[in-house]
């Protein structure tokens, strides 16, 4: 229709499962590479931060108290679905080989659910008629800040580490990249992931990442999307308060096998002792 004004779209956090504006109300603009009209993305506050870690919480119990094999398989549908809105992914403008590397990384890490205890986990020699074992457990609720760049494979790849491994997450995207990661969020909605498990919030990681970093119910924080140094120490010393796992910002080749690393970095490991012969 002649001089018709297209509706444009209000893109919203991903908290628990839903799609709440944030409570203070506020939005930005963000432009896609392929869109002569810019999108609304909803700009996160302290509040919302706090509603995220709530969430994130909450599906602790859950989601680490499901078995391996069965969170591989609901990664898997992840895949399936990013699989099937990969030309949406593309039309944001993102590089085809980066948005079938994002889709191939959480296969990737989907399939290690069920083999990473035996990797990182093992019986251990002890003097005495007893078995010593030692098995991997999720270490609770993570904040990450996401980096910029690469949009999408970027944020796959500390999202899916983390989760994989029974940890939920409160994810900070980079307030360049929020496109990506609200579509992401689409892609989460519509899949087996439970509520709460992945909550993502838009908008300015330095404005709400010091209240992630100082919240006391939260367990460790990746900090890889942090670019300024001085942010990043700020916020490793407000984690130091109840003594957070902290995984520093540090230069990373996202198109490089990832290794396991990322998922071990936010495990604990629990030993048990058992009597031989009862």
């Amino acid at each position: 229709m002649p001089g018709r004004v297209a509706v444009r779209k209000t893109y919203k956090l991903f908290i628990g499962g839903k799609f709440p504006r944030s409570e203070s109300g506020r939005s930005y603009l963000v432009q896609s590479a392929n869109s002569s009209e810019p999108a609304n993305v909803a700009l996160a506050s302290r509040k919302d931060v706090r509603d995220a870690v709530l969430a994130a919480r909450a599906a602790v119990k859950g989601w680490a108290g499901a078995t391996a094999y069965n969170r591989g398989q609901i990664l898997y549908r992840v895949a399936e679905m990013l699989e099937g809105r990969r030309d949406q992914f593309i039309g944001l403008g993102l590089p085809a080989a980066e948005v079938d590397a994002a889709i191939d990384r959480w296969v990737w890490y989907a399939g290690w659910s069920d083999k990473l205890a035996q990797v990182h986990g093992g019986a251990n020699p002890v003097a005495g008629p007893y078995f010593n074992l030692s098995a991997p457990e999720p270490t609770g609720v993570v904040g990450i800040v996401a980096p910029a760049e690469p949009g999408l494979l970027g944020l796959v790849s500390v999202i899916a580490p983390a989760i994989v491994t029974g940890n939920t997450v409160v994810v900070l995207a980079a307030e360049t990249g929020a496109l990506p990661a609200v579509t992401l969020a689409e892609v989460l909605a519509t899949s087996d992931l439970p509520g709460g498990v992945v909550n993502l919030l838009t908008g300015r990681p330095a404005e709400t990442a010091p209240w992630l970093a100082a919240h006391m119910d939260v367990n460790a924080l990746d900090l890889t999307g942090v670019a300024d140094p001085q942010l990043a120490t700020d916020l490793e010393r407000a984690a130091a308060d109840n003594l957070k796992r902290v995984l520093r910002p540090t230069a990373t080749d996202w198109t490089a096998d990832p290794g396991i690393g990322r998922m071990t970095a936010f495990l604990e490991t629990k030993t048990v002792w058992h009597p031989k012969g009862v």
